[in-house]
């Protein structure tokens, strides 16, 4: 499906790498409707946005990285750390405002950051992500380092002002920056052909004499392939590569806890069916079968593994404490207001 620019010949990850990709889309899939059980008790404050159906192109992209190159996401992204490589019990207690939680219970869910693994923060301010990912690119530049930093954002996000000012910028100054726009066909409930006046967003990266890639996005390989391609020619100081992976989420825009809901569907059912029927994680399953690397009983093995895993994040976030009242005046540039512990 790669268009716009002549793509490199696939190179296939090794078996234990598949093997590790699929962990990481269970990991997602699973805290993501571990989240949905919480806020449906009431436990998660706030709307969340949960990246269900879109696993394949958030860890395809995610591990053509190393550990040390940077990443930043969006409203959309309990996952993107996971693609990273983030472990989940930090992760469930930041949803919790635990402070035991990634940034010690004062981001939430649209506010997820974990240095250990170089992703910086995402935000709630739609196409927020792209301008910190230029700095953080700027950053290696001039420090000399061969890191890179992906940049997520939605279809929404690419209407908006920071997706021009960061790719101009990313381009002229040839910094280090694969932008990946996650295009899931809808901002909120306004469908892409509503609101864009291209079919392909990626062929916006010619205003700027970059590359420019659209890919299946339910197909964690092929993203993979062509973000390893973006993620060299950065390293070798080639600038920035536009990739649009065309993907779908089966939930609603966003969760609000126990809250009823009814709207008129936005979506047909024919066109959610369709997307159903191209699961990316029972997609990539029966690559791994077909090509011997892990047949059906051992991928329902893995999956266990990890509900386990994710089970077990449930129960460290809700066993962790809440953050002190004393707490919300810590790590500010500067503390307005000393108080006694």
């Amino acid at each position: 499906m790669t268009t716009q620019a002549q793509q490199e010949p696939d190179v296939r990850p090794a078996a234990d790498v598949m093997i590790e990709m699929l962990r990481r889309m269970f990991r997602i899939r699973l805290l993501d409707e571990a989240a949905v059980e919480m806020g449906q008790r009431g436990q998660l404050p706030g709307p969340m946005h949960t990246s269900i159906g879109q696993e394949g192109e958030v860890v395809g992209a995610c591990m053509a990285l190393r550990e040390t190159d940077y990443m930043t996401g969006n409203h959309r992204s309990h996952g993107h750390p996971i693609g990273k490589g983030a472990k989940v019990g930090p992760l469930l207690a930041e949803l919790l405002g635990k402070r035991t939680g990634v940034c010690k219970g004062k981001g939430g869910s649209q506010h997820l950051a974990d240095f250990s693994v170089g992703s910086l923060g995402e935000s709630g301010i739609v196409g927020a992500s792209m301008p910190l990912a230029v700095g953080a690119a700027l950053s290696a530049k001039l420090r000399g380092t061969d890191q890179v930093c992906l940049a997520f954002f939605g279809d929404g996000g690419a209407n908006s002002g920071p997706f021009h000012e960061s790719h101009n910028l990313a381009a002229t100054w040839k910094l280090p920056v694969i932008f990946l726009c996650e295009n899931n066909g809808y901002a909120v409930r306004t469908a892409q052909r509503e609101s864009t006046s291209v079919t392909d967003i990626s062929v916006r990266a010619v205003a700027y004499g970059i590359p420019g890639f659209t890919v299946d996005g339910q197909d964690v390989l092929e993203v993979h392939q062509v973000v390893s391609n973006a993620v060299a020619r950065a390293r070798a100081g080639e600038g920035p590569t536009l990739i649009e992976a065309k993907t779908y989420r089966y939930r609603d825009h966003a969760e609000f806890g126990a809250m009823a809901r009814r709207l008129v569907s936005y979506r047909s059912d024919e066109e959610l069916a369709a997307w159903m029927a191209r699961d990316p994680i029972a997609l990539f399953r029966k690559v791994l079968a077909d090509e011997g690397v892990l047949d059906e009983a051992a991928a329902d093995a893995l999956e266990a593994e990890v509900k386990a895993e994710v089970d077990e994040g449930v129960r460290f976030a809700n066993d962790s404490p809440f953050p002190e009242p004393y707490e919300a005046y810590e790590d500010l540039y500067v503390n307005p207001i000393p108080l006694r512990k």
